[in-house]
């Protein structure tokens, strides 16, 4: 396994930003995760292409190994070989599910960083490339929907407010993400980091954890009971991981029961802003983050604001 290269003290330029999409880019479909529905992705590829964008989808993306959308090596090799591809200015994670842990050991870094930035989406399972991107290649990238995901790929067409937001973060112009309850109110600006909280525990201990200190922490889950949520904070609690947090902005919480009394509970306590409700995460509406930008929490309009103007330090 490639040790990361640099750390946060190694890297004073701070996050790097890719820059906006255009019209006529190339953007790359790879399945890390779990397979995707072959009718959903090619839904989902059309999608992108009304937005003038050129799609191209990886060799083994439709393939199936269990739960896994083919074998660890191919699901690498299809994400380093768009990533790797100087016509590629972006690359799209079809779906989350479970498998993008299982070939972090498996990319070339070396290769990957010399490919230059480049966007990177996805969300769900996907918090573990975003973690190592952000740890290895010092990438800021866009935690939001997915092509082969309900939100962007229902028979209907995609869900109209998660697909226009999602194109506007993908062209470089996302608006501020309203929430609906502030559970510790304040303000601050500080880079953003974070994602799916069953992910973010399970990264505990490896190269690429979460680290916390003076950043915004995104969390959001799916199909998780309040004791298991209670559980995977208080293992990012003792950790570590949460210590020196700026603020949190929690997204939804499908399936959770009621999830906050648990989540007030072990974050309030830590004394830094907390806005609640941000439709981020699964679900519909479903907006789009950038991690490792500079973000704004408004505790009075229960917003997070993203810019993606200054790279910041924020891994």
């Amino acid at each position: 396994m490639n040790e990361p290269a640099t750390s946060i003290a190694a890297r004073p330029e701070g996050m790097i930003v890719p820059p906006p999409l255009r019209a006529g880019d190339v953007v790359a479909l790879v399945a890390p995760c779990g397979p995707p529905d072959p009718v959903r992705l090619a839904r989902g590829a059309r999608v992108l292409e009304g937005l003038g964008l050129r799609v191209v989808t990886g060799a083994h993306a439709l393939d199936r190994d269990r739960y896994l959308a083919g074998s660890d090596a191919d699901r690498a090799a299809d994400l380093q070989e768009a990533w790797c591809d100087p016509a590629v200015a972006a690359v799209i994670c079809a779906r989350g599910g479970y498998g993008a842990t299982r070939i972090l050991d498996l990319l070339d870094w070396d290769a990957l960083r010399a490919a230059g930035p480049k966007t990177l989406a996805g969300s769900s399972d996907v918090t573990a490339l975003h973690r190592a991107f952000a740890v290895e290649l010092g990438i800021a990238s866009w935690f939001g929907p997915m092509p082969a995901c309900a939100t962007m790929s229902d028979p209907g067409g995609p869900e109209p407010r998660s697909f226009g937001h999602f194109s506007a973060a993908l062209f470089g112009g996302a608006p501020p993400i309203t929430g609906d309850r502030v559970i510790v109110a304040g303000d601050v600006v500080a880079p953003v980091t974070g994602g799916n909280l069953s992910l973010l525990a399970a990264l505990c201990g490896t190269p690429y954890g979460l680290r916390a200190r003076g950043r915004i922490v995104l969390l959001e889950d799916v199909g998780e009971q309040p004791y298991r949520i209670d559980r995977m904070l208080t293992q990012l609690l003792r950790s570590g991981a949460l210590d020196g947090a700026a603020g949190f902005v929690l997204g939804s919480w499908e399936g959770c029961g009621d999830p906050y009394p648990t989540l007030e509970e072990r974050l309030a306590p830590l004394g830094v802003p907390v806005i609640a409700g941000l439709p981020v995460g699964h679900g519909s509406p479903q907006f789009s983050v950038l991690l490792g930008a500079l973000g704004a929490i408004d505790a009075e309009s229960c917003s997070l604001t993203g810019s993606i103007i200054d790279p910041v330090e924020a891994v």
